[in-house]
């Protein structure tokens, strides 16, 4: 698979969302977005706030472009906060270095994409895209 299909990116999002309600977590928004860091999907349940697109779309496009998942930025933010604000002004400011934004891998371990998730915990959105990705059998990196 060198590709997210529209299909898979609904399954996804569907699944995350699934999973967030049977969770009881808070209204949730899902992205999915391509290895090129392009918008595939977008849903956001009702009663999320409206500003809710930036911070899933962040998180996600921090993963695809830095090729690292959420919570390894978190983590090097943590440790080298310059680097991460180096590379969010790089990006416009786009980057949301927290977890809830989840690299997509393929069975060769290449990233096809990112799920970017928000509304809850940044821990409990993680869990969320997780089952989102497994959905279709690919791999996910939190």
């Amino acid at each position: 698979m060198t590709e997210i299909s529209m299909q898979d990116a609904r399954t996804m999002i569907r699944t995350t969302l699934e999973k967030g309600q049977a969770l009881g977590l808070k209204p949730l928004s899902v992205v999915v977005l391509d290895s090129g860091g392009h918008v595939k999907a977008f849903e956001r349940e009702d009663g999320a706030a409206p500003g809710r697109f930036a911070i899933a779309h962040g998180k996600a496009y921090g993963a695809v472009m830095l090729g690292m998942a959420g919570t390894a930025q978190m983590q090097r933010a943590e440790a080298q906060g310059y680097f991460m604000n180096a590379v969010n002004g790089v990006y416009g400011g786009q980057v949301v270095p927290v977890p809830g934004g989840v690299l997509i891998r393929n069975e060769n371990g290449d990233v096809v994409g990112a799920l970017g998730v928000t509304g809850d915990t940044s821990d409990n959105d993680a869990i969320c895209a997780v089952a989102g990705i497994e959905a279709i059998s690919l791999k996910a990196e939190i």
